[in-house]
């Protein structure tokens, strides 16, 4: 029998997008033949992978999870092309392993690299995902939120399953104090971030993308020398305009959804009083299904329509 090298495997799996423990097995049954282990794989439907590889994924699922201490927190996006494989148990399954990945390696490249609690690599159990359910699959983005002291909370929208849902969001609070209470708060506070109609794009002012500042601005200074109004005018308009526009964009500024005369910043600055302790919002994270994922649409109906004038 042929020796099963790691060059060889490495050839299968980059000429059939399968596994690496799969192109080993399959070179394994074909005695190191390249062609006979091709087809083995063929055969086993796991080399359809790669030809899955072009095709949107923008559907699928977010997954979060929180650690047993309640101090670290994950959300992780695991795309599919269909919304019907959100509703697939073995996929919701992959979903929460990854995210329990997540929880102690950060960064896609590192959790695909890493094994799951089942003893799977996490990119080979995705491939072997594209090649069972016949979609398109990809792990598109992670994120934790840790503290050292307080609490992180979970919230999820849209829940699909136990964990995963279509929206997901993260919010940690550093502090002392009960930490049932902070979490929660930090619960209540990641339902705003959920729901607000203005989806908060920073903490704090200063954690504003400049980018997304010099946009505004401009957007703003055209509008209003659109309206004939002298440029030193312009200028001190804007400054106000500005300040509003990250009040409506900032977290902390924002009016609190459950009760609209508090901001997070004072409904954080209450808590704190409440539970005699220190206490500041350290982050949060949001994450919607397939958001800036750019979603190819078929128009059925137009091809049928086609069709049916071709006859």
């Amino acid at each position: 029998m042929a020796e099963i090298t790691a060059a060889l495997v490495k050839q299968l799996r980059d000429k059939s997008g399968a596994g690496m423990m799969d192109c080993k097995k399959a070179l394994q049954e074909a005695a190191g033949d390249m062609e006979a282990a091709s087809d083995w794989l063929r055969t086993k439907g796991l080399s359809k992978a790669a030809n899955k590889s072009d095709r949107a994924a923008a559907e699928g699922l977010v997954a979060g999870l929180i650690s047993p201490d309640g101090k670290t927190g994950v959300l992780i996006e695991l795309n599919a092309e269909t919304d019907f494989v959100s509703k697939n148990e073995t996929f919701q399954a992959a979903a929460r392993d990854i995210a329990a990945v997540a929880l102690d390696v950060e960064g896609v490249d590192a959790i695909s690299a890493a094994k799951t609690a089942k003893g799977e690599v996490v990119s080979e159990m995705v491939t072997n995902l594209i090649a069972t359910i016949g979609e398109n699959m990809r792990l598109r983005r992670a994120a934790r939120l840790s503290v050292a002291q307080g609490a992180v909370a979970l919230y999820l929208h849209n829940a699909q399953g136990d964990g995963v849902g279509r929206l997901g969001v993260l919010v940690a609070l550093e502090g002392g104090g009960d930490a049932a209470v902070l979490k929660e708060i930090g619960r209540k506070i990641a339902m705003h971030v959920a729901g607000t109609p203005t989806p908060p794009l920073a903490l704090t002012p200063d954690d504003l993308d400049p980018a997304a500042v010099a946009k505004e601005k401009q957007f703003l200074t055209d509008q209003a020398l659109e309206s004939g109004k002298p440029v030193g005018v312009v200028e001190k308009m804007i400054e106000g305009r500005i300040r509003k526009w990250q009040e409506e964009v900032v977290l902390l500024k924002q009016p609190f959804v459950m009760n609209p005369d508090q901001t997070i910043e004072q409904l954080i600055a209450e808590t704190s009083k409440s539970t005699g302790a220190p206490l500041a919002m350290k982050g949060f994270v949001r994450f919607v299904l397939g958001e800036g994922v750019e979603k190819k649409t078929d128009d059925f109906a137009a091809e049928v329509a086609q069709l049916t004038s071709q006859d």
